[in-house]
């Protein structure tokens, strides 16, 4: 637990702190203890495994007389959290189905299926695919409204609209409105969920890896569902989710030997939200575990160094941090308060010993990299106690260029690029450091959701003023008109990361793009309903539960 703090002290030097008082840890070393290890699992559980598994890709890739039922499946196989285990069999179906649509070419949820699962694969479709639905006024037809499936699959198709397919606005719209008139109408409660969850977060913006434990039980009511999908879908979640609760076992370790309540009092406390955001913000699966254990130490050092610098220290001290963390050595830390001394060696620490692990393999020549990311990420922290020192308001723009990178997507992202193999060269590491936009649109969705939901409650104990109060400031605007401002940047950054992930020919690989999009809907999770999750963890402690600690049941 958490040692108490006041609402407000002093330094030594009479400069008062601005203490936060953020709640205790809620999990206390409820993950200490592990016992799995992938080498142990029992023969007949392998066996099962091995059986479903391969039942599965003979479903992917077998005939079918109807191409419906063959999207169908390959979108339960996506939503359950099991397509990475049939990558290359799923792009293979998928580009066959690219140019054929067969009898179902005006069945508005095959059409609409069919749009997202190949525009989610990089395939060329155009949104003009949806213009068959429209009568001849240029409004979609009001037979559409009953097709609650069909509403359902276009709702979600549109989410992944690009700047000028006015069509799939109009889609979202359309969709958004009746099917929100629908949810106390349908007979069956399965579906008025799925519109339900649908409506809170489309696909395109929710985490997989949540989204997947969600899933689950809605599929298993659903009057098409696969036995032999499912069982397979159930018993991956729960071996996956024993090796993630392994890593935690391991952070666990390593947190609790720091010792955060004692020795930063002030900070949050979140070490077991850290990893539920790198293992469902950035990725998941299983040859990941490097990157997800380092990721993890690196988002919690950029959170006890937020902390520091907006709960706790004075602009002294943090000239001080500032300083030492640009000439990135250990023997420059005797002028440092103990609080940031301790975070200083953590921060070194843990890069190092990534460079040690990653030279055994030859590949760490990305270090340097992600070095430069986060150190970048504390100059611009200062850069914003500057101005909150100076009482300064910049101008959106100017915001904008230093709280984009203090949002930290940069280092969270070249930090899992570490772990991803040979398609991970320097090439790449150069590229994420001229901040190309697809990173741009992630950071600013990120930065103004973030905004938007706790610019009220930081300003209240002293902060540097949000994108919100840039805004109002520069346009002369009412809070309300600046937020709605704001939502329509956010939606913007959606379809500018739309276009660079799914639509830009000269792209990376989708791998190395999934931490990019998965930070954006970390965001979107985190920020939902206006509320910090993160900082208010017991508003997200359901879905860590679901995640990290219930078994899926059979």
């Amino acid at each position: 637990m958490s040692t108490p703090v006041p609402a407000a002290v002093s330094s030594s030097i009479g400069e008062a702190r601005p203490i936060a008082g953020f709640h205790p840890n809620l999990w206390g070393h409820h993950f200490l203890k592990s016992s799995f290890d992938f080498q142990t699992i029992d023969t007949t559980t392998q066996e099962q495994y091995d059986a479903l598994k391969q039942e599965v890709r003979r479903m992917i890739t077998s005939a079918v007389d109807e191409i419906s039922h063959k999207l169908h499946l390959i979108d339960a196989v996506q939503r359950l959290g099991v397509a990475y285990q049939f990558e290359k069999e799923i792009e293979d179906e998928l580009q066959k189905l690219a140019n054929d649509l067969g009898s179902d070419s005006d069945n508005l949820y095959t059409v609409s299926l069919r749009f997202r699962l190949l525009r989610q694969q990089r395939v060329k479709i155009s949104c003009d695919v949806f213009e068959k639905f429209k009568d001849d006024e240029g409004k979609f037809k009001a037979s559409m409204i009953n097709n609650v499936r069909g509403m359902l699959s276009l709702y979600e198709a549109a989410h992944l609209a690009v700047h000028g397919e006015v069509i799939l606005d109009e889609a979202i719209v359309f969709t958004t409105t009746h099917l929100k008139s629908m949810i106390s109408r349908v007979i069956s409660n399965n579906l008025a969920e799925q519109i339900q969850h649908a409506l809170r977060l489309p696909l395109r913006k929710a985490l997989p890896r949540l989204e997947a434990r969600y899933y689950l039980n809605m599929y298993s009511r659903d009057d098409l569902h696969d036995e032999t999908l499912l069982k397979f879908a159930k018993l991956d979640f729960n071996l996956l989710q024993a090796a993630h609760q392994k890593e935690l076992s391991d952070m666990t370790r390593w947190w609790k030997d720091l010792d955060i309540p004692t020795k930063l009092p002030y900070a949050r406390d979140r070490m077991v939200e850290v990893y539920f955001w790198t293992l469902v913000g950035v990725y998941c699966e299983p040859k990941y575990t490097f990157g997800r254990i380092l990721v993890s130490k690196i988002i919690c050092l950029i959170s006890l160094i937020d902390d520091t610098f907006d709960a706790y220290g004075t602009f002294e001290e943090l000239t001080l941090f500032t300083e030492a963390v640009k000439r990135w050595d250990t023997n420059v830390t005797d002028t440092l308060p103990a609080c940031m001394k301790f975070i200083y060696n953590k921060l070194l620490g843990v890069y190092n010993e990534a460079e040690e692990e990653l030279a055994k393999q030859g590949r760490s020549y990305g270090i340097p990299y992600a070095k430069q990311t986060m150190q970048e990420v504390i100059l611009m922290y200062f850069t914003e106690a500057k101005w909150l020192k100076e009482g300064y308001v910049p101008s959106v723009e100017e915001y904008k260029s230093v709280a984009l990178r203090s949002i930290a997507v940069l280092p969270v992202v070249t930090a899992s690029f570490l772990d991803m193999g040979d398609i991970a060269t320097k090439e790449v590491f150069e590229w994420v450091l001229k901040v190309p936009k697809i990173i741009t649109a992630s950071e600013n969705i990120c930065r103004l959701l973030d905004d938007v939901a706790s610019h009220k409650f930081e300003q209240k104990r002293g902060h540097i003023p949000s994108a919100v109060e840039c805004y109002m400031k520069q346009h002369v605007v009412s809070e309300e008109e600046a937020e709605k401002a704001l939502w329509l940047e956010i939606a913007n950054g959606w379809k500018d990361l739309n276009y660079e992930e799914l639509l830009n020919l000269i792209a990376m690989p989708l791998p190395l793009l999934g931490p990019v999009l998965n930070l954006a809907r970390m965001s979107e999770f985190i920020y939902e309903d206006g509320v910090d999750r993160y900082t208010n963890s017991y508003k997200m402690k359901d879905q860590v539960a679901l995640v990290l600690k219930d078994p899926v049941t059979f």
